[in-house]
């Protein structure tokens, strides 16, 4: 019997295996390189996974995914989901890198009652923000950092009554975009705001994808690349996170959206070692010309 990996209404969740060697199956965080988004790979100098479950010290974990970057002049912080898929539960945890290749789990830096994932972390006006995944409460929560990188407090909910998963901003054209996709990884909404704590607006076209699990669920940071506004998506068929898939998008306003699919995936699960199973979240940065770095996850042995 193999593993099956099932689609829950936030996240991650190994089916039951018979499998010795399958039970061993573990999401975890890499780092890949390239001369541009659509061009990562492992580099030769990584030895990929970058982080396990096994490197947090202050939870019981077995589940490391969606990390997100920050880059400063002297550190690399990475924020991830770090779970125990048995109990679902965990929190939002944050290592560290002076190279971008070596890392060191720091703490835990958020814990809530319930379960936080997918720490989407960002700058703007000179503080840090992140807005994680809460899949079971109907809100996109927004925390700001007091003392980055370590302390973090709830600012308050941009949007309400609903259960929104992988909520992704992105500031574009002077507005702020969400796109965050329904339980089930099928519909992908987007919403808009003029400020950041809003007012926020659902987009007159939303949902702009429907009844879709490869192209809706949001997979990483949105990039702008010569003037041009790209969204990551998961591709969750015909197995969950088997790949990450880039979209141009050609219009953005609003009242219009349109976008085109890159015919080449940005990464892709690889059928053997740590990342044999899926890879499901991307999160590049440019950190000289023709120089990526991007924070990776995924599932495998």
């Amino acid at each position: 019997m193999t593993l099956a990996i099932q689609i829950c209404a936030g996240g991650l969740l190994a089916g039951d295996s018979g499998s010795q060697s399958d039970q061993k199956k573990s999401w975890t965080i890499g780092i890949y390189t390239g001369p541009s988004p659509f061009q990562l790979s492992a580099p030769a100098n990584v030895k990929n996974p970058v982080l396990t479950g096994a490197a947090v010290t202050d939870l019981k974990v077995d589940t490391l995914a969606h990390p997100f970057m920050v880059v400063t002049k002297s550190r690399y912080y990475l924020f991830f989901t770090a779970k125990d898929l048995k109990t679902d539960k965990g929190g939002i945890g944050l290592a560290e890198s002076k190279n971008g290749r070596d890392w060191k789990f720091r703490r835990t830096v958020i814990h809530e009652s319930f379960v936080l994932s997918h720490p989407y972390v960002f700058q703007w006006k000179n503080d840090y923000y992140m807005i994680p995944e809460g899949h079971t409460e109907p809100s996109v929560r927004l925390y700001k950092a007091t003392e980055f990188p370590d302390k973090w407090e709830y600012q308050g909910d941009l949007l309400k009554d609903d259960h929104y998963i992988s909520p992704t901003l992105v500031r574009f054209k002077d507005m702020w975009w969400l796109f965050t996709v329904r339980p089930g990884n099928k519909t992908l909404r987007l919403f808009y705001a003029p400020d950041l704590k809003g007012p926020w607006t659902e987009h007159p076209l939303s949902p702009i994808v429907k009844d879709d699990l490869n192209t809706a669920r949001p997979a990483g940071r949105p990039f702008v690349i010569d003037g041009v506004l790209y969204r990551l998506a998961q591709d969750c068929y015909p197995t969950y996170g088997n790949q990450v898939l880039a979209f141009r998008i050609t219009d953005i306003s609003p009242t219009t959206y349109s976008e085109t699919m890159i015919d080449t995936p940005i990464v892709k699960a690889s059928s053997k070692g740590w990342n044999s199973d899926a890879m499901h979240h991307v999160d590049a940065h440019q950190i000289g010309k023709n120089k990526w770095i991007a924070a990776v996850d995924a599932l495998g042995q």
